[in-house]
């Protein structure tokens, strides 16, 4: 199998990039040399939002094309049009964010979604931003096109640090304010579960969209953290705490406590998708104590601080806002 990946050095897309060398496959990555691809690719330079930044793509054929973009669409638009006539198919990694907010519980592939264009090489906000290069993946490539829309993602080389937080909070020991109800069901993917499910699809010719995250029960807040708790070996005390008293200091969820969301509205839209057609396609989920080892073992294997994307203000609550919420 001949696989391109646009991007494939950073998270999910190294992800990727590991998931098909393991499996044999001849991989080739574009990517604008910020970092360095593993062993055994074969590597092809370039900037998809400078003029002439494609060149390198202008020959070759492969069997199938992975995409992690999520910028401006038109970058999607280019590579998708250049490619269309030379790759069996092209699936794109977009997001649940698409679907209109708020998203009902146990909503669906068939929700309603945001308007976009793929021609927009502006500065669209995230959601519009992967709407409109679902869309450019489609008009270039049609039912070739697999649109992959995926909820959280964790595991290791996370560069949003959302349980990279929480395990180096976690690890610090001490009291720890444990964002309630401790059952509070979350949905997430670990990055090679979503790498190998994305390959398998893709492989199998599978087109049209995806809700890729964990089924619905999956995991809960209280196991996330405690598994933090394990595997850190530290003596943190989680201190459960209201979601009534979270929001009423002033704390933000999903940002200022990673992951979390209190019940309602946002809860059901980034933790209650309906999978069920993933699932049909072949989608497995990881226990999350496994994600958890796993992320920790490589945070721990860091000579410095953990990757950070430059277009992602940094996540986490800060000391005075861990005090106040510990107060009370």
């Amino acid at each position: 199998m001949r696989l391109l990946i646009l991007g494939g050095t950073e998270f999910v897309g190294r992800a990727v990039t590991d998931e098909a060398l393991g499996r044999g496959w001849d991989v080739t990555v574009f990517h604008r040399g910020r970092h360095a691809p593993p062993p055994g690719v074969t590597e092809l330079l370039g900037d998809r939002t400078a003029r002439g930044g494609l060149a390198a793509l202008e020959e070759g054929e492969w069997d199938a094309v992975v995409d992690t973009w999520s910028w401006a669409p038109s970058a999607v638009r280019d590579a998708a049009r250049l490619l269309a006539g030379r790759a069996g198919s092209y699936a794109y990694v977009s997001s649940g964010s698409v679907y209109t907010f708020p998203a009902p519980a146990g909503s669906d592939e068939d929700a309603p979604v945001v308007e976009a264009s793929p021609d927009d090489d502006g500065e669209s906000d995230y959601p519009r931003a992967k709407r409109g290069g679902e869309l450019a993946a489609l008009d270039a490539f049609g039912d070739r096109a697999l649109l992959v829309r995926a909820g959280l993602i964790l595991g290791p080389r996370e560069n949003i640090g959302r349980l990279p937080w929480w395990l180096r909070r976690i690890a610090r020991g001490g009291p720890v304010p444990a964002p309630g109800p401790r059952s509070l069901e979350l949905q997430y993917v670990d990055a090679r579960d979503l790498a190998a499910w994305t390959l398998d699809a893709a492989g199998a010719g599978l087109g049209g969209p995806f809700n890729i995250v964990s089924p619905p029960g999956h995991t809960t807040t209280g196991e996330l953290l405690e598994a933090c708790v394990r595997v850190t070996g530290s003596d943190a005390e989680l201190r459960w705490t209201d979601p009534e008293r979270i929001l009423a200091a002033g704390v933000e969820p999903w940002s200022d406590l990673p992951v979390w969301a209190p019940p309602g509205e946002l809860h059901d839209a980034l933790h209650r998708s309906d999978v069920s057609r993933a699932l049909g396609a072949g989608l497995r989920c990881r226990p999350v104590a496994e994600t958890v080892a796993d992320t920790w073992e490589w945070l721990r294997s860091l000579d410095g601080e953990p990757p950070q994307r430059p277009d992602r203000p940094p996540v986490g609550l800060s000391p005075a806002q861990e005090a106040r919420l510990l107060r009370g």
